[in-house]
């Protein structure tokens, strides 16, 4: 196979830097990401190159270079998945322990709304994957004009307006409003990684809305990234199963406390203040002249 010029002497370096020790990776892996990302598309074989001198210099380089290198690869479409993919365990190195699946994702009951909710980013990442490997059908809702729908959604989310994304995602997905807030105003992003996808909202849209209807979120360029991974990761049968979920989650809203026999004093109060109907007829009668001559 031959290879592209413009990566024949960075692999020779690359063979350099392992041979000799030489501590050029940081600034190779730079170099190497920022030819890649000049131009818009590459073949097959330049894509090839690429993933293997990256990821052969990802792991020997400093945090400082990974983290530029995630912020250039980012922007550009169609970056490897392979190379974000290691960047983001590289970012993350609690995620190599794999916690437990909760018993309501094992078997789809509605209780997995909460768990997820209460679930932390990685958590969420293994019950989307269970989800994906069930057997049972999905339950589908018909929605009509679904790209207008995500055109709206999308337009909510670059005026800054959760209120109405909550809104328009209670209709389109036939959730409860308590759910859909939850899905909108969710710190970490995940809830809203599922309703985007059940919807099919493209990549570059979702990107959008990340950037701009969270603020805790879109300002976390990190936390961006790795949902957009995420996002072509999943299926879109695990967010569906999700969906389907909840709309079975009955939301009870909450009441305020009041004592069991919070009434019986105002009951009290109304009986002295109002003479019963029967009582006060009777003194009529008596204090009629009437009856008191008939007497």
């Amino acid at each position: 196979m031959s290879q592209s010029p413009a990566y024949s002497p960075l692999d020779t370096l690359v063979d350099l830097a392992c041979r000799d020790g030489v501590e050029v990776r940081p600034t190779l892996l730079r170099v190497l990401t920022d030819l890649y990302v000049q131009k818009p598309k590459h073949s097959a074989e330049e894509e090839a190159q690429y993933v293997e001198l990256s990821l052969r210099l990802i792991d020997g380089v400093d945090a400082a270079t990974r983290s530029a290198v995630a912020n250039r690869l980012a922007t550009y479409p169609n970056a490897p998945v392979a190379v974000l993919r290691r960047l983001i365990e590289l970012a993350t190195p609690g995620a190599k322990a794999v916690p437990d699946i909760p018993a309501a994702a094992k078997s789809g009951s509605p209780d997995l709304t909460e768990e997820f909710f209460a679930a932390n980013a990685q958590e969420r990442r293994l019950i989307l994957s269970h989800l994906e490997s069930l057997n049972e059908a999905v339950p589908r809702r018909a929605a009509a004009a679904v790209s207008e729908v995500i055109r709206r959604l999308e337009t909510a989310a670059l005026q800054r307006n959760p209120g109405e994304f909550a809104r328009m995602l209670e209709r389109v997905l036939g959730i409860s409003r308590s759910i859909a807030d939850r899905v909108t105003r969710d710190d970490s992003g995940e809830p809203l990684l599922v309703a985007a996808k059940a919807l099919g909202m493209p990549a570059a849209v979702f990107q959008r809305v990340l950037m701009f209807l969270n603020p805790t979120v879109g300002q976390s360029v990190e936390r961006v990234f790795e949902l957009a991974q995420l996002f072509n990761d999943i299926h879109p049968a695990a967010a569906e199963r999700m969906v389907a979920i909840w709309r079975q989650t009955t939301v009870t809203p909450p009441r305020s406390h009041a004592p069991v026999y919070w009434d019986d004093e105002r009951r009290g109060a109304r009986a002295a203040a109002t003479p019963a109907p029967r009582a006060a007829a009777s003194r009529r009668e008596q204090n009629n002249p009437r009856f008191k001559n008939s007497g």
